[in-house]
């Protein structure tokens, strides 16, 4: 054993964020969906962020909700007919994301 015991929090609002997103993309069960919320320290940011990122053939596909992952609800979601645009272009880096 590891030691990995603490439970998180709000991981019902986790898990609620990633299946809104696999249904909201039409993704697979076994796809992998990672959602975090972090910190955000740039001026004008708001102080915390979820962070969304999926796997498809296209690439890997990211978006942020800027507010915490237990307050997102389905309207916070990107457009099903976004998903190609939410690809990260390889070699592509800004600031910002």
């Amino acid at each position: 054993m590891l030691g990995f015991t603490k439970k998180l929090e709000n991981s019902g609002a986790l898990e609620r964020v990633r299946e809104g997103t696999r249904a909201r993309f039409t993704l697979a069960a076994d796809k992998t969906v990672m959602v975090s919320q972090i910190a955000c320290s740039v001026p004008g940011c708001p102080p915390i962020e979820t962070h969304v990122v999926f796997w498809t053939p296209a690439g890997r596909h990211h978006f942020k909700i800027f507010k915490p992952h237990a307050q997102v609800n389905e309207e916070d979601l990107p457009p099903a007919f976004m998903k190609n645009a939410l690809v990260a272009l390889e070699g592509f880096e800004c600031a910002c994301c």
